[in-house]
C-alpha cells in the first residue's frame, strides 16, 4: 500500500500539484530515501522530520521508508515537502486516518521539536486549492495570509502534534482571521519641490499613460528626489494589483503577519545590480528587481553607470510586461509589469555644458557617456526630459502637492478604464488596433507627425510612442481628439538625449 499526499511546487507565481507518496515496507536494512528530484532542501528534510515525530513520543519505523515526490522531472526547491511527507509517513504507520488528509494541500516547515515553521507562496497555494475544491493544511503563521481566500477550508496548526489532535477531533484549531492591509500609506510630496514646473509636467503626463521617462540633469538638479514622489500621484491599486504584488512578496518571505500591503512599490536600484539581481535567478530561482517593482516604480539613477547587459536585460520585459528565466531543467515566469524611471547625468563629470566646471574632455566625453545605453532601450523610452538646476533663492508660483496633481492623474486613468473596459489596458499598452481606434490625427496632424519622423529619423516603435503619450496628454485634457499642442508636446518629448 502507498499513502499519497498532495502538496505543491511553485514556479513563479504558478504552482504544479506534486503528489508525495509514501511507502513502508520490510527491508533487510532500515532506510529511509526521498527522491523524485529534489534540492538541498529537500535532501535534509529527513532529519527535519525524523526528529519531529519523535518529538510527539511516536517511534521511527523499522523497515525501509521510501518517499517519492512525482512527478519526477519536475525540480523541488524548499523546505515546505517536510510536513506532507511526515504525514504521509504517519498514515502508513496507521496513526493517522488517511481520508482525514486525503482532500487538502498540504505545506510546512518542520522544526526539530515539532513546530511547524512558516513557508513561502502560501497565497498562492490557497487560490490553488480552492481552484480544486481543496482544502489547506498550512502553518499557524500562514494563516492570515492564507484566509485572504474566501471560501477556503484553512487548517493552521502551530505544530505537529495540535495538527493531529485536530484532525481527530480531540482539540479545535480556530480558522485563521483575515490579515490586514495597509493604512495611512505615506509618501513623499511634490510640494516639496521647488519649481521645476516642466519636469513635473512630464512625470504627470509618464504617470497618467503608465509611460517609461529618462530624465538628464546635472548633479544636484533635483531628479532622485522627483523620482522618489513618483508613487505618490499614481493611481490607488486595484484589488488584481495588490494580489499580484502580494503574490511576489509571498514568494519572497516579504509579507509580514499575513498583512497584505496596498503601497505601490518603489525600487531603487544601485548601478552595482547584477543580472540576476535586476532580472530574477540564482539556484534557488528568487524574482528580480523587475518583478518586485511590479505594479510600481522601477527607479534607475546614474542609468549609464549600469552594465549593458544589464540594461539590455530589460528590453523584452519592458515591452511583454514579463521576464522568463530558462534553465536546463525548468522555466519560470514572473510578472514584471513596471513604469521605468531613470535618471542620468549629461556626462560622467556631471557638468558638460557648463563652462566652469565642465572637464577636459568635454563634449566628447558627454557622447562616450550617452553611448553607454544601447539605442534599443532608449527607443523603449517613450518620455525624455532635460532638469535644469533651478535657483534656490528664486521664488516659485503656485506649487502643486501631490494631492492636487493626483486628481489630473485619477481623471485621465478613468477615462482610459472606459476606453478598454474590455481589456486591462493602459495607454501605454496599447496594441494596434487601439492606435488605429483611439490615435487618430487630422490631415495636418499626420502632415505634422511625418515631418517630425523625417527630420529627427524616427522609427516605427518611437512613432507609436509619440502618439501614445499625445493620447495621454489629451485625456488630461478631456479631449476625444488629439489636437495639434498635444501631438506638438510629445513630439517636444521624443528628444536625443
Amino acid at each position: 500500500m502507498t499513502t499519497t499526499i498532495k502538496t505543491l511546487s511553485f514556479s513563479g507565481v504558478q504552482c504544479v500539484e506534486i503528489n508525495v507518496q509514501v511507502k513502508i515496507d520490510n527491508f533487510v536494512r532500515p532506510t529511509f530515501n526521498i527522491v523524485g528530484l529534489g534540492d538541498k532542501a529537500v535532501f535534509e528534510s529527513k532529519e527535519r522530520i525524523k526528529a519531529a515525530i519523535s518529538s510527539i513520543n511516536l517511534s521511527w519505523p523499522s523497515k525501509r521508508v521510501v518517499v517519492n515526490l512525482a512527478p519526477s522531472d519536475i525540480q523541488k526547491e524548499g523546505s515546505h515537502y517536510d510536513l506532507p511527507i511526515a504525514l504521509g509517513i504517519m498514515c502508513e504507520m496507521g496513526v493517522l486516518d488517511f481520508n482525514l488528509i486525503n482532500n487538502h494541500i498540504i505545506l510546512g516547515e518542520l522544526a526539530l521539536n515539532g513546530d511547524i515553521e512558516k513557508v513561502n507562496g502560501i497565497i498562492i497555494a490557497a487560490i490553488k486549492a480552492q481552484e480544486n475544491n481543496l482544502g489547506l493544511i498550512c502553518p499557524k503563521i500562514n494563516g492570515a495570509e492564507a484566509a485572504w481566500v474566501k471560501d477556503l477550508n484553512i487548517i493552521n496548526a502551530p505544530n505537529i502534534l495540535t495538527l493531529i489532535n485536530h484532525l481527530k477531533g480531540y482539540q479545535m484549531i480556530s480558522a485563521p482571521t483575515i490579515g490586514a492591509i495597509s493604512q495611512n500609506i505615506k509618501y513623499p510630496d511634490f510640494k516639496d519641490i521647488k519649481g521645476q514646473e516642466s519636469a513635473k509636467r512630464a512625470i504627470e503626463i509618464a504617470v497618467a499613460g503608465g509611460h517609461n521617462m529618462l530624465m538628464i540633469g546635472n548633479p544636484g538638479a533635483g531628479k532622485s528626489m522627483l523620482a522618489s514622489r513618483i508613487a505618490s500621484i499614481m493611481p490607488d491599486m486595484t484589488s488584481k494589483e495588490i494580489l499580484e504584488h502580494n503574490m511576489i512578496n509571498s514568494i519572497n518571505s516579504q509579507l509580514e503577519n499575513g498583512n497584505f500591503s496596498n503601497k505601490r512599490p518603489y525600487r531603487e536600484v544601485h548601478h552595482s545590480c547584477s543580472m540576476a539581481a535586476m532580472v530574477g535567478g540564482g539556484s534557488n530561482i528568487r524574482p528580480g528587481e523587475i518583478s518586485l517593482s511590479h505594479c510600481g516604480i522601477l527607479f534607475l539613477d546614474e542609468l549609464p553607470e549600469f552594465s549593458r547587459q544589464v540594461l539590455d536585460s530589460l528590453r523584452q520585459p519592458l515591452e511583454n510586461k514579463k521576464i522568463t528565466i530558462s534553465r536546463a531543467k525548468n522555466n519560470i515566469t514572473f510578472p514584471a509589469n513596471f513604469q521605468l524611471i531613470a535618471a542620468m547625468n549629461p556626462c560622467r563629470c556631471g557638468h558638460l555644458g557648463n563652462k566652469n566646471k565642465e572637464c577636459s574632455k568635454a563634449p566628447i566625453c558627454g557622447q562616450n557617456y550617452k553611448d553607454k545605453i544601447s539605442g534599443p532601450l532608449i527607443d523603449r523610452i517613450d518620455i525624455t526630459i532635460h532638469v535644469p538646476i533651478i535657483d534656490y533663492f528664486s521664488e516659485s508660483k503656485n506649487i502643486e502637492s501631490s494631492k492636487d496633481i493626483k486628481k489630473r492623474v485619477d481623471f485621465a486613468r478613468n477615462i482610459q478604464q472606459l476606453r478598454y473596459k474590455d481589456c486591462d489596458l493602459i495607454n501605454s499598452t496599447m496594441q494596434n488596433d487601439h492606435i488605429q481606434k483611439y490615435c487618430i490625427l487630422s490631415h495636418e496632424n499626420e502632415d505634422l507627425l511625418k515631418l517630425a519622423s523625417k527630420k529627427m529619423n524616427l522609427s516605427h516603435r518611437a512613432i507609436i510612442r509619440i502618439l501614445k503619450v499625445a493620447r495621454t496628454i489629451a485625456d488630461l485634457d478631456n479631449s476625444n481628439e488629439i489636437a495639434k499642442s498635444h501631438l506638438l508636446e510629445a513630439i517636444t518629448y521624443r528628444r536625443e538625449i
